[in-house]
């Protein structure tokens, strides 16, 4: 079985339901940013120089813990769904994927840790947790950033910090992100008001895959808005107290909701079932807010279902790379592809 066939079946640990029964706090994602000593920025670089520099890159990510019996891919290697699947599993940024020669992806054994070489930058590593775990995993990444850093000379500023290709990055070089659910806080229109505070505090509030995408699925991406000026430590703290209190906010909007207008919400939950049992066809984005629904309804015990109990596999299964990836006989047709998604989702409360 190929790396990629298993990674459409897999589901990485990060994604896992942590110990939360509300399910507010998805996962959490530290990336990092570094740039080699006296080598052009990948923007500035030739083709040659960038596959020169890419394979002193990861010569020396080969060595490090966890990647030894990793997975490596060059890009102008990888298909156009390869690539998909790797941006839908959160594992490969959409600007990586449109790149190719002199550009490659490395993934640890665990699945939970990737790093992207010549996208904006020369490397970009970012690790992934379940849950609110920040601290924990700037732990393990600062020890295999020094580990690297010794093998790899950093292009780096006493003024400045680490430099980077984008001046937003200058500094620690460090975006920590914490994706979370919040349909109470969308229901209730109160967005808005979220995303003011958050940038009086510089931080940022995106959708399902980062900057410029739609909170498809009522998924959000929390994360420090910048990076100069801060350590690592002042940062995860930030965001990690504004992640908390979202997590608050959201649980009193569900509660709100559903003291105000029970009947309303109920029915909300009913009608997205319903729809998710019988459709014949459906589109990912109205697939993820219908499941959006049935997770908020859970919580609230209005609605229970044992298929909910692995929803985040759901999620991932229904991209239409990972349709493709089920059903590879698929053309590059998107009816074909909703129908495909209809018929899973049937079985999958059927069955389950």
């Amino acid at each position: 079985m190929s790396f990629f066939n298993s990674l459409s079946e897999l589901l990485p640990p990060w994604l896992h339901n942590p110990n939360d029964e509300k399910h507010i706090i998805i996962c959490s994602r530290i990336r990092l940013a570094r740039n080699l000593a006296k080598e052009p920025f990948p923007g500035w670089a030739t083709r040659q120089q960038r596959v020169e520099i890419l394979n002193r890159m990861v010569s020396a990510v080969s060595e490090l813990p966890g990647f030894k019996q990793g997975h490596y891919s060059e890009l102008s290697r990888l298909s156009q769904l390869d690539k998909q699947l790797l941006v839908e599993s959160h594992l490969m940024s959409r600007d990586l994927a449109a790149r190719s020669e002199g550009c490659g992806i490395y993934i640890n054994k665990a699945l939970n840790m990737s790093i992207l070489f010549n996208e904006e930058d020369h490397m970009r590593f970012q690790m992934f947790q379940a849950g609110l775990s920040l601290k924990q995993m700037w732990n393990s990444l600062s020890k295999l950033d020094s580990k690297l850093e010794d093998k790899l000379p950093y292009a780096y500023s006493s003024r400045f910090g680490y430099l980077t290709a984008c001046p937003s990055n200058l500094g620690t070089g460090m975006r920590a992100s914490i994706m979370m659910h919040l349909p109470g806080l969308m229901l209730s229109e109160q967005m808005q008001q979220v995303s003011q505070a958050a940038f009086q505090l510089n931080i940022a509030v995106r959708g399902l895959y980062g900057e410029g995408t739609d909170a498809t699925g009522n998924l959000f991406q929390i994360s420090n808005q910048s990076t100069l000026g801060d350590s690592e430590v002042d940062i995860i703290g930030r965001v990690t107290r504004f992640a908390n209190d979202l997590a608050v906010q959201e649980w009193n909007a569900r509660l709100l909701s559903l003291k105000n207008n029970p009947r309303l919400l109920k029915d909300k939950v009913c009608r997205a079932y319903g729809i998710l049992m019988h459709a014949q066809l459906i589109s990912t984005q109205e697939a993820l807010a219908l499941l959006s629904i049935l997770r908020l309804g859970e919580s609230l015990q209005i609605f229970k279902h044992q298929s909910l109990q692995n929803i985040t596999k759901t999620i991932l299964n229904i991209q239409p790379a990972h349709i493709r990836s089920i059903s590879p006989q698929l053309e590059e047709n998107s009816e074909d592809r909703d129908e495909v998604r209809a018929s899973l989702l049937r079985a999958l409360f059927i069955n389950s």
